[in-house]
């Protein structure tokens, strides 16, 4: 018998040539780089590796590494694919090699061991590997060649490249299916002939031997996918579901064969059920990746509105140039109809320009000098240049797509128990294969082999696994499309079950642009010199407050005073030293705790102002009250429907503020019957989510820094676009468009997916339950049994395909 590589399973051409003791047993290699490997996986302590599951194709020799890893350390390189303007980078990497769950693993463990990686995540399904790593403590080469040790080669990802891989992929698939129809045409030929009579003539053994020839050939090729993946899951101990098709096919072609060579009159051949089955098996197999492809297209349509190409404004006219050369400063003209390539800013001529892929807002934007515009979006007739400020990964648009795939890649915990149970459905096949072959023995072995071989492959457990899968992928993408970002698909799952929204009031259930609205100052100070103080000593921070009352000092045109000694307290106020005199901007609360008396006279105004809804701010120098100043903010258009969309599902809604009980009440009062929580300080949200917790799912919606620790703590938590990077890094779902009704529409969108995932579940165990007993009755052939196989992952899909149909979105 011919050796195997104890690495990847390939025959051995030479004994001693590649040779090696591993686990204190000689083994046998088929050449360098896999006994390289191996001792590597060993000597890492990783041999568990070797006992783990394989989900799809064979081990192959590791993959040849570039000779040029050491590039991937230059900035000027990686600023293609990763931030640089940080140490702590994360890239995705396109990993040539994955084959099954166990290099999941294998990949993880080794590199979990470097110091400098933080975090690394191996995505079965893409084959890529999300790698976050300190580049100040380990090289992107030294990850590549501890990659490269193990038997992998990666390099950066590409959508070019990895759509490449795909095609190649499908090609592939379409090749062995071309070649099955070829002989599946030839050999029907042959059958018509035998079931005309000529299986009793003399010509009988010449029939079967052409059947021979034509089915050998297209089983040991068409068919080989589901004969390696079948071998491979027994060598690793794991059924495989390509095992029940192997063993119906081997089976009926070894039968089929032992006809044939003996000559035997008693028994018929089946060469054409065999490349039949096979044949339809791989259409079915064509038509559910491109059936996924097609729903999946949310992506693949986002990822063309990035250009290929940009024309470059130099000192010699202009140049196109690829879009990769494209650096940050410089100049791009973009002509009329063109989309733009990078996010920037116009510095000549002016154009209406669409933005809907990004804002969801169909009326073209008119964009003058000093306005941003996106990567993605199209320019009207116009033409204009825009300074780069961010190119290629670093864009809204492929920040858009990578959250997107993240999603995509990620597994909801109803997906991980599917994944359980998959393989317990190839165990109870093969098991009632068998009790139908035992059965029908007594009666017919021919009926007996074809009845076991119908029941090995119209068990489908592959609709099962599709159906989560499927439905959170589909549904990310319809997301994204309407500006509803989902970052795992695990907050889809989590949404679905939400009882309680909490929202933050100020810039997330109102507009967020607070403007001054009135003032009341000491007699000895005008209204414009209270504004100017307070102004300066605002001028430091970024608090909505502070911008409203900078704002209108500047809209009154006057100076500010240059401070000293700023210091912020989040959620009371600010205080700062002008001409060694210190003031304070803030609450009542606060200016009490720093041992400011407040007049009965303040307190009349205060309360006068915060019946009317607006937000008081105390101006104090010397231990005294200078002033008020007021401050007016106003509910978002769709804050009404909002919470009304959400209230009619039975959903509790509460609203946290840190302003004052009457303030909130007076802004949130066209709300109707909500719970109103005022007064409430940033570190006292993560506390207060932590006890709605104990009676309800919450999910958290904030835009500002003081939302962070209560979006962390809610079981779902929700941003706004418009907010802060620490709330939308906070965040596991992001509204893009900054629609304040998206939030239902989330909401909707969550209980479609899960709505459909169960009903996916359902198909999938509904077609077994009808089908396997047909089967096991010997009522279907397994050509029959083959053209149903499919059915059910086609169902699964197209119903994932609906959720698109099934929300409706504004």
């Amino acid at each position: 018998m011919t050796t195997s590589c104890y690495h990847c399973g390939l025959p051995v051409q030479q004994e001693g040539s590649f040779s090696a003791e591993v686990a204190d047993e000689e083994r046998e290699f088929c050449c360098y780089g896999c006994q390289t490997v191996c001792k590597t996986i060993y000597d890492s302590g990783l041999q568990g590796f070797y006992q783990k599951t394989s989900e799809e194709t064979v081990l192959t020799p590791p993959p040849k590494l570039s000779a040029e890893l050491s590039s991937y350390d230059l900035d000027e390189v990686q600023a293609d694919y990763v931030d640089i303007n940080s140490e702590i980078r994360t890239i995705h990497l396109l990993v040539e090699g994955i084959h099954c769950a166990a290099c999941v693993w294998l990949i993880e463990n080794a590199l979990s061991k470097q110091t400098g990686i933080i975090k690394a995540e191996a995505n079965l399904t893409a084959k890529r590997l999300r790698l976050t790593w300190n580049n100040g403590e380990l090289a992107l080469s030294t990850v590549l060649q501890t990659l490269g040790n193990i038997g992998y080669a990666a390099i950066p990802f590409d959508p070019e490249t990895a759509e490449g891989i795909l095609a190649r992929k499908h090609r592939g698939l379409l090749y062995r299916m071309a070649f099955a129809g070829f002989a599946m045409m030839n050999l029907l030929w042959i059958s018509i002939a035998l079931y005309s009579g000529a299986d009793q003539g003399e010509f009988r053994n010449w029939f079967h031997w052409i059947g021979f020839l034509i089915a050998t050939p297209t089983l040991f090729y068409a068919g080989f996918p589901f004969l390696r993946n079948a071998l491979l899951g027994l060598k690793r101990r794991y059924l495989t579901m390509d095992l029940p098709i192997a063993i119906g096919a081997t089976a009926t072609y070894a039968y089929s064969s032992y006809i044939t060579f003996t000559g035997s009159l008693h028994g018929d051949v089946y060469f054409d059920t065999v490349v039949n089955f096979l044949f339809v098996i791989l259409v079915g197999r064509y038509l559910e990746a491109i059936s996924k492809r097609e729903a999946l297209s949310a992506t693949t349509r986002l990822l063309e509105l990035q250009p290929k190409l940009a024309t470059i404004v130099t000192a010699q006219g202009t140049e196109v140039v690829p879009i990769r050369s494209v650096m940050v400063g410089d100049l791009i003209l973009v002509k009329p109809g063109e989309k733009i390539p990078v996010d920037g800013v116009l510095v000549d001529g002016q154009s209406a320009v669409d933005e809907s892929m990004l804002t969801g807002e169909s009326i073209p934007v008119v964009k003058t000098v000093d306005d941003k515009v996106v990567a993605g979006s199209i320019n009207g007739e116009g033409a204009f240049t825009v300074v780069a400020q961010q190119v290629l990964r670093n864009t809204a648009l492929a920040k858009i797509v990578g959250l997107m795939e993240d999603a995509q890649a990620s597994k909801a915990p109803i997906q991980c128990t599917a994944d359980k149970i998959v393989p317990w459905f190839v165990v109870v096949t093969l098991s009632l294969a068998c009790i139908t072959f035992f059965y029908w023995l007594q009666f017919d072995f021919e009926k007996a082999l074809l009845a076991a071989t119908s029941v090995l492959i119209i068990t489908c457990p592959c609709a099962f696994g599709l159906a989560t899968p499927m439905s959170v992928a589909v549904a990310t993408g319809v997301g994204a499309q309407n500006g509803i970002l989902i970052k795992q698909g695990a907050a889809l799952e989590a949404l679905s079950k939400v009882t309680q929204f909490v929202f933050d009031k100020t810039g997330t259930l109102t507009q967020g642009e607070l403007r001054v609205v009135a003032t009341e100052t000491i007699s000895t100070m005008t209204e414009e010199e209270l504004i100017a103080l307070a102004a300066s000593i605002e001028s430091h921070s970024e608090h909505g407050i502070a911008k409203a009352i900078i704002n209108e000092a500047k809209s009154r045109g006057l100076a500010l005073s240059t401070i000293t000694g700023f210091v912020s307290t989040p959620g009371q106020g600010v205080q700062a030293y002008i001409n060694e005199k210190q003031f304070v901007v803030g609450t009542a609360r606060w200016l009490r705790e720093k041992y400011i008396t407040i007049d009965m006279q303040w307190k009349q105004q205060q309360d006068k102002f915060e019946n009317k809804g607006i937000s008081c701010v105390f101006i104090a120098g010397e231990s005294k009250v200078l002033g008020i100043i007021g401050l007016a903010d106003q509910l978002r258009k769709d804050a009404i429907k909002t919470v009304t969309s959400l209230q009619q599902h039975d959903i509790a809604v509460t609203v946290i503020s840190g302003d004052k009980e009457a303030v909130v009440n007076a802004i949130t009062a066209e709300l109707g019957n909500i719970t109103r929580y005022a007064q409430v300080l940033p570190a006292d949200k993560s506390q207060l989510v932590r006890n709605l917790q104990q009676n309800n799912v919450v999910a958290m919606v904030g835009d500002g820094v003081n939302d962070a620790p209560a979006l962390i703590q809610a079981d779902v938590a929700i941003a706004l676009a418009s907010g802060t990077d620490v709330s939308i890094e906070s965040a596991e779902i992001i509204l893009s468009h900054n629609e304040l009704y998206k939030v239902a529409e989330a909401k909707k969108l969550a209980d479609q997916t899960l709505r459909t995932i169960k009903q996916n579940i359902a198909i999938s165990i509904t077609y077994n339950i009808i089908m396997v007993p047909i089967a096991m009755m010997a009522l279907v052939s397994p050509l029959v049994a083959a053209l149903t196989m499919p059915i059910s992952s086609l169902l699964v899909i197209g119903n994932a395909v609906r959720i698109k149909h099934c929300v409706k979105f504004k």
